[in-house]
């Protein structure tokens, strides 16, 4: 068996007797697991009389030090420490819907003055956020990654006992190196008045970490999409396990399971307010207005419905997620509710699918490979969940958002 980092065993067989269980479904990922850089991590929750969950976590293939890349799924624990930033500042006039406008102070930094998709047509936080939990913006979490700064996001994952995962860069920009060490300046507007001005920063740490798996492929498209025939590195890169993810999604959903000191320094209108959007569909939203056809309603919920815009909602199933996908890796990391049956359950999986072996040429079998098995597992487990006895069935009144 294996150890999470709170000491709980985990059980290393269950998921895949599931598996094999379900062979018609899996078989292609459990003949070569390995190639597919799958990692599950599924955790049973129990009430006591009292409501208070505990936890029962099974594995498969979870290993921190074995490296997926973690794409979007990096922006949730920086959404976290925006918002505790604030709290912490305490500065009146200065909350999350304040204006908020970066500048710039080293090359490749950009400058945001306006929003055109709130409906205030200015940036803020809460806006940021929103764009980040319903459709994974990047720009929206740059500017949250800029705000709390490198360091602090590295500070406070070591804090929250996050010891595998290491954030080091924006997203989507080809942030890296020197540049990504350096973070805009930032004013923060209450109306026309400046109540907070933060400096641009630099954070000189590196991070290291101890990590397998880091060199993949046979080759990968450079910066001048010119084909070069060697693997691909992503040393230098994000870092966030499986084991970690879980372990920040489970104290944002559930602070009561945790000693004061150890809960995330956040309000209850925070926690409200980054649980309605976790949960959110695209399609029921206002500001931003998505295109359905381009983000329908159950865009991001990979792990309960793939990623068919066809597919049918079930009312009485709510998901607060975060996903990711990037360098052929699709990643989801959920908290599944059902309001009907009382059933409630956590899942993170990732799985890889890059046939061609080549990176950054954008041929991934995101559609065809990892949506598929994201939903089937979820589906699975689902329907394992349905038949599992409990003594004390949950109060999930909490996670009924309008």
């Amino acid at each position: 068996m294996a150890t999470l980092a709170s000491g709980q065993k985990l059980n290393t067989h269950f998921i895949e007797k599931l598996l094999k269980k379900n062979s018609n479904l899996f078989d292609s990922i459990l003949k070569a697991p390995d190639h597919k850089q799958v990692q599950i991590l599924y955790t049973q929750i129990d009430r006591d009389k009292n409501n208070i969950p505990h936890f029962k976590s099974y594995g498969y293939r979870v290993d921190p030090e074995w490296y997926f890349y973690p794409a979007s799924t990096v922006k949730l624990p920086t959404l976290i420490f925006a918002l505790e930033k604030l709290n912490k500042l305490n500065i009146p006039g200065l909350n999350k819907t304040s204006t908020m406008i970066t500048d710039s102070a080293f090359k490749g930094q950009t400058r945001v003055l306006k929003d055109s998709t709130s409906e205030s047509g200015l940036p803020s936080i809460e806006h940021y956020i929103k764009k980040i939990l319903l459709t994974s913006d990047n720009d929206a979490y740059n500017r949250l990654f800029e705000f709390v700064g490198r360091s602090e996001v590295n500070a406070r994952l070591k804090a929250n006992g996050v010891l595998h995962s290491r954030i080091l860069n924006r997203l989507a920009i080809g942030d890296g190196g020197e540049s990504a060490k350096h973070t805009n300046p930032i004013k923060f507007y209450d109306g026309d008045k400046l109540v907070y001005s933060q400096e641009a920063q630099y954070d000189e740490k590196d991070y290291p970490l101890t990590l397998t798996n880091l060199t993949r492929g046979r080759g990968y498209m450079n910066s001048d999409d010119k084909l070069v025939m060697q693997p691909y590195s992503f040393a230098n890169k994000n870092v966030y396990t499986a084991a970690d993810q879980q372990h920040i999604l489970k104290k944002l959903l559930f602070p009561e399971a945790f000693p004061g000191n150890e809960q995330f320094y956040l309000k209850p209108d925070d926690y409200t307010l980054i649980y309605k959007y976790m949960s959110m569909y695209p399609t029921e939203s206002d500001y931003p207005k998505y295109n359905p056809k381009e983000f329908w309603t159950a865009y991001s919920k990979f792990l309960f419905y793939g990623h068919d815009p066809a597919a049918k909602i079930d009312s009485n199933i709510r998901i607060f997620n975060k996903y990711g996908d990037s360098y052929g890796y699709v990643i989801d990391n959920a908290y599944i509710v059902d309001f009907k049956n009382h059933v409630e359950f956590m899942l993170f999986a990732v799985v890889q699918s890059n046939n061609d072996e080549i990176y950054n040429d954008e041929k991934y079998e995101y559609e065809t490979v990892c949506y598929p098995f994201l939903k089937n597992l979820g589906q699975v487990i689902y329907q394992h969940e349905l038949t599992r006895k409990k003594k004390y069935l949950p109060d999930l009144t909490k996670f009924k958002l309008r």
